[in-house]
């Protein structure tokens, strides 16, 4: 695969742990980790709810995370590694952090803004370029959001059973 790294599978793993422990605290389970020269930099998960902050996406935290322990918003020679495909919100701070490289896990088929709905790094226009890299141990990831989601089904099923007095 073109653009592959003989530690992104090392990486992704390490973001899938912090998928977990967003999803731990009843967050869509989605992590993220930056690396530079081989360390591990920063870390975020998902946690808008828990942050009512809408912009705490796993991307974003782990941006933030790199950017302080740093002591500079440009990660130049970085690499992003997360566990579903940033959206467009998450591309942009991509861009501007001045990451060298996203590798992601699953594709986002909803709102993924690095080739399931646009492909946003190529536009012309952008003053920074990123190599992108899908599919890292995408049944792992993939399969971390399908549990997570089935057991949110089943518990709000079981809330209106309940509600309803059915058993």
């Amino acid at each position: 695969m073109p653009g592959l790294d003989k530690d992104d599978n090392y990486w992704m793993r390490r973001a899938l742990t912090l998928a977990e422990r967003a999803a731990s605290q009843d967050e869509v389970p989605v992590g993220a980790v930056v690396v530079r020269d081989g360390k591990e930099i920063g870390t975020g998960f998902n946690s808008p709810i828990s942050g009512c902050d809408p912009t705490a996406h796993a991307e974003i935290c782990a941006l933030r995370d790199a950017a302080a322990r740093v002591g500079n918003y440009r990660l130049t020679g970085a690499t992003l590694y997360v566990t579903l495909e940033p959206c467009t919100m998450c591309v942009g701070a991509i861009v501007h952090s001045r990451i060298s490289r996203v590798v992601y896990g699953a594709c986002e088929p909803k709102s993924g803004a690095v080739e399931s709905t646009r492909r946003t790094l190529d536009e012309p226009h952008l003053n920074w370029q990123v190599e992108a890299v899908g599919g890292i141990l995408q049944e792992d990831c993939g399969r971390v959001l399908s549990e997570f989601f089935s057991r949110r089904r089943a518990e709000i099923r079981q809330r209106r059973q309940q509600g309803s007095g059915k058993e």
